[in-house]
């Protein structure tokens, strides 16, 4: 074993997150190596790109809103800064979203919502069926009322995470096609990691951003291990001819017998329908039983869909916690830093994150709109520290 390569920050995985991370990174000063064997993959290539903090609230989770919300105010300039910088389209349409109810039990839920949002200091507004189909018209007539969002958006992942990819090739990140095996600690601080090749890539700081695999490197102490999980989602992708077209103008969401479906339209065409949620370990298998349900909750939702080609059938792994929010910034153990565990908030929240942890590599502390987020709060106490402790001893 070899160690061939040195830098100030070493980022493991090279989704829009890590790659995001690298960025920052690199722009303030830092020499940075992503470490994933297909940088600009990962679960944006599978994600719908719905910047939803509003229709997207769930009770309990007003903390996690918070940040939502703060990285949702900063994604127009980081668009712009990204296009500016890379010359992509990012796809990014300032669209608004039609949350609607199918029934009388779909429009209980969602006037639960309304007042949740209400409470929360959130601007909705709520409509009748009749003003829904005014909207979009090509809404089923059956469509009992809806939330209109003005200011929940959407992007495209794939765009984001190729400009990410441009992004960093241009500031000088070092991107290393090759899995991450092992995390390497030394005299009780991470300082490496040996990837699949047999090289050790050594580093100041180490910051995993693994997605939903960020729980499996091998060498992370159990006690700082993140508790994250992989939770499947399907999502279809199909095509609007221009004899169609407009057929939708904005993303579309509805709950359709207690599961979530949403459809949102590109410019370019495209029509994205999602997404399952399946807690099945590490499967991506495409089932004939998820495209069904989507297809057919899609179908009572906006009929006319069924005489759309159908494109692409993917499937893939959210990274879920056990609260549903991100690990964020420096962990127990020194050297070690976790950007993981946005669960179905990843592309909304790749602009916060990637200057939460750029702070934080800095001054090696969380910005306030992050502290809530940090990885020691799972287990935070004096037993941690003893298990930590016990293990780099």
């Amino acid at each position: 074993m070899s160690c061939t390569h040195t830098s100030d920050v070493l980022v493991v995985g090279g989704g829009v997150i890590g790659l995001v991370t690298a960025w920052r990174a690199a722009q303030r000063g830092f020499t940075t190596t992503v470490v994933d064997p297909a940088p600009g993959g990962g679960a944006a290539q599978v994600a719908a790109g719905m910047l939803a903090a509003v229709t997207e609230l769930h009770h309990g989770e007003q903390t996690l809103l918070g940040l939502n919300l703060e990285s949702a105010r900063r994604y127009p300039d980081f668009v712009a800064e990204l296009t500016e910088l890379t010359g992509h389209d990012l796809g990014y349409r300032r669209c608004g979203t039609l949350a609607v109810a199918l029934d009388a039990d779909d429009r209980a839920l969602l006037r639960e919502l309304h007042a949740l949002q209400h409470r929360s200091g959130l601007t909705s507004e709520w409509l009748s069926g009749r003003e829904c189909r005014r909207l979009e018209p090509m809404l089923a007539p059956g469509v009992r009322g809806g939330l209109r969002v003005d200011g929940d958006h959407q992007i495209d992942p794939r765009r984001l995470a190729g400009a990410l990819l441009t992004a960093c090739e241009r500031a000088g990140v070092v991107l290393r096609p090759a899995w991450a095996e092992r995390l390497n600690v030394r005299r009780g601080r991470a300082v490496s990691v040996t990837v699949s090749d047999g090289d050790e890539l050594a580093a100041g700081s180490i910051v995993l951003a693994g997605g939903s695999l960020s729980g499996r490197l091998a060498g992370v102490p159990e006690a700082v291990l993140p508790p994250v999980r992989p939770v499947k989602g399907q999502v279809l992708r199909l095509t609007v001819p221009k004899r169609y077209a407009p057929f939708l103008s904005r993303t579309v969401r509805a709950v359709v017998r207690g599961s979530q479906v949403y459809l949102v339209p590109r410019e370019n065409g495209e029509l994205v329908v999602g997404a399952t949620s399946e807690e099945l370990g590490w499967d991506t298998t495409v089932t004939a039983g998820g495209v069904y349900e989507l297809l057919r909750d899609a179908h009572e939702l906006v009929p006319g869909i069924t005489e759309l080609p159908l494109t692409e059938t993917r499937a893939g792994l959210r990274p879920g916690s056990p609260d549903n929010a991100p690990l964020l910034g420096p962990t127990e153990l020194p050297g070690l830093l976790l950007a993981t565990g946005h669960y179905r908030n990843g592309v909304l929240l790749t602009p916060v994150t990637g200057d939460v942890l750029a702070h934080a590599l800095v001054t090696g502390e969380l910005p306030d709109e992050a502290r809530a987020f940090t990885p020691r709060r799972f287990g935070a106490n004096d037993r941690t520290d003893a298990v930590l402790t016990e293990q780099l001893a």
